[in-house]
């Protein structure tokens, strides 16, 4: 018998669209609650349609929605405010990532759901923050990224600062506002009240910034970019292999590096009492990142990875998709998923993290049509689908 999710029996009410809110949702999903996504008529959200589209869908949208009920609603309506403010009433969670004061110009701010629902825990996702002198500025997860630290550290110093290929700030977001809500519901179990969690995308990405802001502090000292190289941890880089195609090497632990230089036939390396310990390595960073890829570059990337395996170095090829997607320990653990589409084909999709024991997430089938569940559950709010039409278009 298939335990229950752990999340199952609460109500989540999604606003807001594209990244950051949607996932925070998306994962409360995949662990049991029952989540309403409320979408404008017409489009829906606009991540429906970014980047790669099958048979008008994008793919990414049977990521970002996978488990969730689509209501198309107009919420700049006073008759759809309305109809939200009572699935807000029903609800445990409250997701929204608007621009601060949107929800209260909408009659929808915490105070005013909390007074009928003092329970309820309202999850807020924004670019600054629901105060400070930034809070109404629009933000997306880059601008987070750029406020927060990450884009200057970011790439390598003769190029302008990069990007990482991804959404991260919103993510890191999500993430934040998932673990916000857990804890506010915690804290709703022993004393019977709600509130609000605030999450900034500059805040969670600034958050993740490691030692950036005490080394400043004490020495004055700004990180830059240092391409594949993190200064001061050593050795941890990606090195040239013989196809011209990249490893990367984690053996900065005391222990590792001597068996990484076992691994490379360096016993002088491994004997060297000026490379036992990181601060030694680090002040010969670049001289010994040149010995280890002497080595590497002398060698193809299997032969580096099987005798680094060998010996217990941490290393990897650079995964492209094509490799992840061919990856037996990916597949033994879940992370390759198919979903059958409405056309009867099958879409890979990632598996569900983090892994319960006893109680997993999972999922059914993709992100919803727009509107799919409009009916039903405006049905048991009592609504009547004919005289809610005008909302829906």
């Amino acid at each position: 018998m298939t335990a229950a999710r752990p999340l199952a029996g609460l109500k989540v009410l999604e606003l807001g669209a594209l990244i950051a809110g949607p996932f925070c949702a998306k994962i409360l999903a995949e662990f049991g609650a029952e989540v309403i996504k409320i979408e404008p008529p017409g489009q829906g959200d606009p991540l429906r349609k970014w980047r790669y589209v099958k048979d008008g869908t994008s793919v990414w949208w049977h990521v970002q929605s996978r488990g969730k009920k689509s209501v198309a609603l107009d919420l700049r309506k006073p008759e759809g405010q309305a109809i939200a403010r009572k699935l807000a009433l029903a609800a445990d969670i409250v997701v929204e990532n608007f621009r601060p004061g949107t929800m209260e110009e909408w009659g929808l701010g915490y105070d005013a759901l909390a007074a009928g629902n003092p329970g309820l825990v309202m999850v807020r996702i924004s670019g600054y923050g629901q105060t400070g002198p930034y809070r109404e500025r629009p933000g997306f997860g880059v601008i987070g990224e750029a406020m927060g630290g990450l884009r200057h550290v970011t790439g390598t110093p003769d190029r302008p600062p990069s990007r990482t290929g991804i959404s991260i700030g919103d993510t890191l977001s999500a993430l934040y506002g998932v673990i916000g809500a857990m804890m506010a519901l915690e804290s709703r179990r022993k004393t019977g009240r709600g509130q609000v969690v605030d999450v900034a995308l500059y805040e969670s990405v600034f958050s993740v910034m490691e030692s950036l802001l005490p080394e400043f502090d004490a020495f004055g000292a700004i990180r830059e970019r240092t391409g594949s190289i993190l200064p001061g941890i050593a050795p941890s880089s990606a090195y040239r292999c013989s196809d011209g195609s990249f490893v990367l090497i984690g053996a900065n632990a005391d222990s590792i590096f001597k068996r990484l230089c076992k691994a490379m036939g360096r016993d002088d390396l491994a004997g060297d009492a000026s490379l036992a310990h990181n601060d030694g390595r680090a002040a010969r960073q670049a001289w010994l990142d040149g010995e280890i890829e002497a080595w590497t570059s002398a060698r193809s990337p299997s032969e580096i990875l099987t005798a680094l395996e060998s010996a217990a170095v941490p290393a990897s090829k650079i995964y492209s998709i094509a490799d992840i997607a061919a990856d037996p320990h990916y597949a033994a653990r879940e992370m390759i998923r198919q979903i059958r589409l409405a056309d009867g084909a099958m879409l890979k999709v990632p598996g569900v993290v983090p892994k319960l024991s006893a109680t997993p997430g999972d999922f059914d089938g993709g992100g919803p049509a727009l509107g799919e569940h409009t009916d039903a559950v405006l049905g048991e709010l009592g609504y009547d689908a004919t005289a809610i039409a005008d909302l829906r278009r």
